[in-house]
């Protein structure tokens, strides 16, 4: 069996102005106060691999233009759609009376884990928080629902760069795979 790695070609990638055109995964990402521009990066490049909607960047979450960003994203800030809104609070508000339901990724009291979570498909919010803190609890009073990933080892943290990508994994294998 031969696994030879595909070339830009063989990939088929579709340029900015297509992924423009192209019908988007209804998911928009939330990330509440995220500190380091290289988690924020590495999540508009796994919006752009899942083609969401887009992204709402909160409170001290740093917005493009940034080369630190711009390092991680490799372009994903040109392709995704994004809007800031300094508060997390009022964003979910406005998330919710325009028909999404809001998932918090968080670890709380009654959280659904991942397993057990159904994506069905309508306008979805993630709200990912700050790598400390976490979300903010005012925010997780707001949505509709906690999603947790199982973990197992010491830490009981991913890094939320990575807790992005598990959690929209599952999601869009839901959607498009099932």
């Amino acid at each position: 069996m031969e696994r030879t790695k595909l070339t830009m070609e063989q990939l088929g990638r579709i340029s900015v102005a297509e992924f423009k055109r192209e019908t988007k995964t209804p998911i928009v990402l939330v990330l509440d106060n995220i500190r380091s521009m290289s988690n924020i990066g590495s999540m508009f490049r796994t919006a752009d691999a899942f083609r969401l909607e887009g992204m709402f960047l909160c409170g001290i979450t740093a917005v493009p233009p940034h080369r630190e960003i711009n390092k991680t994203a490799l372009g994903a800030t040109q392709s995704v759609d994004w809007k800031y809104k300094e508060s997390t609070v009022e964003c979910v508000k406005l998330l919710k009376e325009q028909g999404y339901q809001v998932f918090s990724l968080e670890q709380t009291e009654n959280s659904n884990m991942l397993q057990n979570f159904r994506f069905n498909g309508n306008k979805t919010a993630i709200v990912l928080g700050n790598e400390v803190d976490g979300v903010q609890q005012e925010v997780i009073d707001l949505c509709d629902e906690v999603i947790e990933i199982p973990q197992f080892g010491t830490k009981h943290s991913f890094n939320v760069s990575v807790s992005c990508g598990i959690v929209l994994w599952e999601m869009v294998r839901q959607l498009k795979f099932l």
